[in-house]
């Protein structure tokens, strides 16, 4: 299984937003981003700043990323428009501002405009008008020498990173994704008209679980069920996803609306859902576990008879070694065939949908 550029492009983006990042810049190619704080703690892994932030109640001061997911098209785009003439300006269809980078520079010039002191693309940083760009000129440098610029570091640098299937970085951002949305409270949101109108629309609570089914053995197959149960009247919909298709959900809770009485507390609903979901498993077809089972009797077989004669050795220190060789290597082939069945929550919450 993989991804396209397109669609890791929406993950990513999806996350942005939903943390609230400011977006700098964007193009089909990439996106350079100020995170939120939110962000910044669950992706640049900066525990020593954040405590000494809760310590002092100082402003916290986010990195900023160019985020690359299509890098070869990237850099190729960043390299002509580099090349053209600073003189000519790029025409609106050229392929350089197509891709979101600065007129007149690729990606080291996309840094440099971030930098309000004026640096050039793979160049030294330049004076504003009407000031000497000599270092020698300048009247510090005639007491003290001349001083080396410091290299650009800390929440003023955008530091560029390539994100494709397989990256670290989109690994975490999955990861950050999973362990924040885990738990969902929505409501759907009503629109204009309802909060116009005099009485209240009435909202039906949903408890939701999307269950993960892994069915393992020497293969494996995952499976997703969303189910969803009302916890007012209690009927279950299995695939909760299509109800929720179509509807504009919002975590805020909307105006003139009210929320129907409970006639199940979420522990009741947790277990029809619990319910449910075995029966369905139980009438599935398990031949593939059956099919397993037999071939761990052949592999079991294989390795009873290569230990066979080894364990006739005479020497008491070689056979003891050599059972506990044996063991092990029972167990892990029993580990490998044996049929098993796993079921996991990826997420859930309560979700109040409009009662129809």
């Amino acid at each position: 299984m993989t991804l396209t550029a397109q669609e890791i492009r929406k993950h990513v983006m999806d996350y942005l937003e939903a943390t609230e990042c400011s977006i700098i810049e964007a193009s089909p190619l990439h996106v350079t981003v100020k995170l939120s704080p939110r962000a910044d703690r669950m992706l640049t892994d900066r525990p020593y700043y954040w405590g000494f932030v809760e310590r002092t109640g100082v402003d916290p001061e986010t990195l900023s990323f160019t985020f690359v997911f299509e890098p070869e098209k990237y850099d190729n785009l960043a390299a002509a428009a580099q090349a053209a003439p600073p003189s000519r300006p790029l025409r609106p269809g050229n392929p350089a501002s197509a891709a979101g980078l600065p007129a007149g520079a690729g990606a080291a010039g996309m840094e440099a405009a971030a930098d309000p002191g004026g640096t050039t693309a793979g160049g030294p940083p330049t004076a504003p008008p009407g000031v000497s760009a000599d270092p020698q000129d300048s009247i510090l440098a005639r007491f003290f020498g001349v001083v080396p610029a410091l290299p650009r570091i800390g929440p003023g640098m955008i530091r560029r990173e390539d994100i494709i299937y397989g990256s670290k970085r989109l690994r975490q951002i999955w990861a950050a994704a999973r362990d924040e949305g885990k738990c969902l409270q929505l409501f759907e949101d009503p629109g204009i008209r309802q909060r116009m109108t005099l009485f209240s629309a009435a909202y039906e609570p949903w408890l939701a679980v999307c269950y993960k089914v892994e069915m393992s053995c020497d293969l494996k197959r995952e499976e997703l069920h969303f189910i969803g149960v009302s916890l007012t009247t209690g009927r279950i919909i299995p695939d909760f996803e299509a109800k929720l298709a179509s509807r504009e959900l919002t975590p805020r809770l909307p105006e003139n609306i009210h929320i129907q009485p409970y006639e199940l507390t979420v522990a009741d609903g947790a277990d029809r859902l619990e319910g449910y979901l075995t029966s369905k498993l139980a009438l599935m077809d398990y031949d593939w576990a059956e099919e397993a089972r037999e071939r761990l009797r052949l592999e079991l077989g294989i390795v009873d008879i290569y230990y066979e004669e080894l364990l006739k050795e005479q020497d008491e220190e070689k056979r003891l070694a050599i059972e506990e060789q044996y063991n092990r290597r029972r167990k892990e082939t029993a580990w490998q065939y044996e049929p098993q069945i796993a079921v996991s929550a990826v997420t859930y919450g309560l979700f109040h949908l409009r009662s129809t």
